[in-house]
């Protein structure tokens, strides 16, 4: 059923005031939708399906156990790709944390160079989770 005059009008003002308030997290919702590029996809993995159907008919027809493979596997691959999703470059914008006092500081592990870390960071998560949670307690039970 299609939306009203009015009803586009209002949605479209919702989709303005997203996009002014939080830019980021609306281009975050606008790459999430499956439009560019899915027909695509699915045509080509069932185009791989069906080719991989035949020679599996072929194969077996004429006993041939390694046309059956390849046909199976040509089958898998063409259903894997037709509902997979095209790769995206990671969101440009800061990686890192925001500290208590609002700076924002690289995630540990992550230097950019293949380094041993930010400095500072010691300990693996599990370590890190319980100290912050052994802080909490300790700030809340005052």
């Amino acid at each position: 059923m299609p939306l009203s005059e009015h009803e586009q009008r209002l949605l479209s003002q919702m989709e303005q005031q997203l996009l002014n308030d939080d830019p980021k997290f609306a281009s975050a919702m606008k790459g999430s939708s499956r439009r560019g590029g899915s027909a695509g996809r699915l045509l080509l993995g069932g185009a791989g399906i069906v080719v991989g159907l035949l020679l599996l008919v072929v194969g077996v027809a004429s006993q041939q156990v390694l046309v059956g493979v390849v046909a199976f596997v040509l089958m898998l691959a063409g259903a894997a790709y037709a509902v997979s999703s095209p790769r995206r470059a990671p969101a440009p914008g800061p990686v890192g944390v925001v500290q208590g006092d609002g700076r924002t500081a690289r995630r540990p592990g992550r230097t950019g160079r293949g380094g041993k870390g930010a400095p500072g960071s010691s300990g693996s998560f599990m370590e890190r989770m319980e100290e912050r949670w052994q802080k909490r307690r300790d700030e809340g039970g005052r």
